[in-house]
């Protein structure tokens, strides 16, 4: 059976009271510490915990059964540290970005005298990962490499930033610098990496199954799986309802480098081209119903089924073909697979 919610969660007040009696030994003044432990709560409890959940899920599907009691936590444990990348990646990514709201509250960065301290309080999340990994880890023979794994997962998710922001600053508007290989580029580094293939190395490495070739699998096929959830998430931002995507979405006004604005630079004629730069990225609904307007027009739309047939056909045919004699499972993938597939928020 799939992980709970409920479940994962419980597993966090332990590793909160881990953090706090690591801070203890330096005998931090209590403000501090009582500081950390709020923004470990605001920052990584809240979220749906996809990624996180994702350890433990594959974890029994590579084993086969379910896990006993110490490897759910242990699991579970490895899930709450990508948890915590989450956290420090968006308490940054808040601030760069200058949002307002974060799952239904304000970014962490405009709660009540936080302010910039918010960025020493995103280091902090990071460096937790390190030492609830040292906590539980340590012993193991596959330590070194779960640490390699985080710090090279987390500057690759870090390139994929910096490609991002000089690509499409908010208040710059310059479509020359947009490009499909551009765009493919930050989400590889930005998204898949971190969101798809990170949850389920760490699950390999967990069950003693990170050999080279099922690190391999996994990576040339959740790789591009993660690149369609970006494109599919593009997407929706433009056509979902609010109502079932839960928000308004703001590519446009924000200037993204989005799937949708290069698939539209790729087919546009010169007038629908002076149309975009006349009206893309500019923070009003008038530029952005223009802009909403001419993706129908260019029937992104359709381009977007015809796309999403073909991946998901590439992505089977990968599915397919795994080997399985090292223990890698192809239910994993397919289990990804399934829950992203035709969704709609």
């Amino acid at each position: 059976m799939p992980t709970t919610l409920k479940r994962f969660e419980s597993v966090f007040p332990q590793l909160i009271r881990d953090l706090s009696d690591h801070c203890k030994q330096y005998k931090l003044p209590t403000q501090a510490l009582t500081w950390f432990e709020e923004s470990l709560q605001h920052n990584t409890v809240g979220g749906k915990c996809n990624r996180g959940m994702s350890v433990v899920d594959t974890s029994a599907l590579l084993l086969k059964r379910d896990l006993t009691d110490d490897e759910y936590f242990r699991s579970a444990t490895l899930g709450w540290m990508i948890e915590l990348l989450q956290a420090f990646f968006l308490v940054s990514d808040d601030i760069m970005d200058s949002s307002k709201t974060r799952r239904g509250s304000p970014c962490w960065y405009l709660m009540p005298n936080v302010g910039m301290i918010a960025i020493n309080d995103a280091f902090m999340l990071e460096s937790a990962i390190y030492i609830l990994l040292k906590k539980y880890f340590r012993q193991d023979k596959n330590y070194v490499d779960l640490m390699e794994l985080f710090h090279e997962v987390t500057f690759q998710t870090e390139l994929g930033q910096a490609c991002d922001l000089l690509t499409a600053p908010e208040d710059h508007v310059d479509l020359d610098n947009f490009s499909l290989e551009k765009y493919t580029f930050i989400v590889i580094y930005k998204t898949a990496y971190y969101s798809f293939y990170l949850p389920v190395a760490l699950a390999l490495h967990f069950c003693g199954m990170a050999t080279e070739k099922n690190l391999k699998q996994a990576h040339d096929i959740l790789i591009p799986m993660g690149e369609y959830f970006q494109v599919q998430d593009d997407y929706l931002d433009n056509y979902a309802d609010p109502e079932t995507l839960g928000k308004i979405g703001t590519d446009i006004q924000d200037n993204k480098c989005s799937w949708l604005v290069n698939q539209a630079l790729k087919r546009a004629t010169k007038e629908q081209r002076a149309v975009l730069e006349q009206h893309y990225g500019r923070k009003n609904k008038d530029d952005e119903a223009k802009v909403k307007a001419l993706f129908n027009d260019l029937q992104l739309d359709q381009v977007y089924h015809a796309y999403e047939e073909e991946k998901v056909g590439d992505i089977r045919k990968h599915i397919a073909e795994v080997d399985e004699s090292e223990g890698l499972k192809k239910e994993v993938f397919e289990e990804f697979l399934r829950k992203i597939y035709k969704r709609s928020k």
